[in-house]
């Protein structure tokens, strides 16, 4: 896998020869990119070598690859990404789809993940479906001419994550391919997975979560070494809606795995 090819970045940091954590990849989310984590990367820094970058399907139309978006296929690139950066397990910091591809991760690769932030993601969304997202995909735009169209579509937080992640205003993948790599999680669960895990875990559910009721204080209690946190006010996007509480809790988080 090329590194060019799905944007891999090394924004720098605090190695483990300084006394960080190692490699920090931040994950993204379902119609994300890596440079959604934009305003995260700065403070990351101080705790470790940040890097961020594109799942397949979300590297630009041109790179829409249909033929396998199963999770075990973003697990592997993931474990792939991992192995390429050379430096170890890696801490893993994942928002939504990017939160279950990075437990999966410590699942099915555990040398390879040293930690996990899972932000506001659930294991099992069986019984719910996609399809009903198709009549507000239609009604996008082909191109939002600037950042104040987003917002006033998606509102501030939704329209800044949108925006930034879209080249020039269009879209930077395929709304059927994201719809149906949603769709798999409406026909299986992940509780396997999760309770495969062995490094420590925090867990971030938004007050307006996207995730069934419970599922995420519930992985909590179902795994020893799992901290949770539940932010009352904020939307599914917790680390742009409510950035001071998300750092708190990441750095309590990242500061207590280095005095380990």
């Amino acid at each position: 896998m090329p590194t060019s090819d799905v944007g891999l970045l090394d924004h720098g940091g605090r190695d483990v020869v300084d006394g960080g954590v190692g490699a920090i990849v931040l994950v993204h989310g379902l119609m994300g990119r890596g440079r959604t984590w934009r305003r995260q990367v700065p403070w990351l820094r101080r705790y470790g070598r940040v890097f961020t970058f594109d799942a397949a399907n979300h590297q630009g139309v041109r790179a829409v690859d249909s033929t396998d978006i199963s999770t075990e296929r973003f697990v592997a690139d993931l474990a792939e990404i991992i192995t390429w950066i050379d430096r170890g397990p890696a801490v893993l910091v994942g928002h939504s789809m990017g939160g279950l591809h990075s437990w999966c991760t410590a699942a099915a690769y555990p040398e390879l993940v040293s930690a996990l932030v899972v932000e506001d993601m659930a294991p099992d969304f069986r019984g719910r479906t996609t399809r009903t997202w198709t009549p507000w995909f239609a009604s996008w735009p082909d191109r939002f001419p600037d950042l104040g169209s987003a917002v006033e579509m998606f509102g501030e937080v939704a329209g800044r994550y949108f925006y930034e992640a879209f080249d020039d205003g269009r879209l930077h993948g395929s709304i059927s391919v994201w719809t149906d790599i949603a769709q798999e999680w409406a026909g299986r669960h992940f509780w396997d997975e999760w309770d495969a895990v062995e490094v420590p875990a925090l867990l971030v559910e938004a007050g307006f979560s996207v995730t069934p009721p419970g599922q995420m204080a519930e992985m909590a209690r179902r795994r020893h070494g799992a901290s949770y946190v539940r932010v009352d006010g904020a939307g599914h996007l917790v680390h742009d809606d409510a950035p001071g509480v998300f750092r708190g809790a990441v750095e309590a988080f990242l500061s207590e795995f280095l005095a380990r």
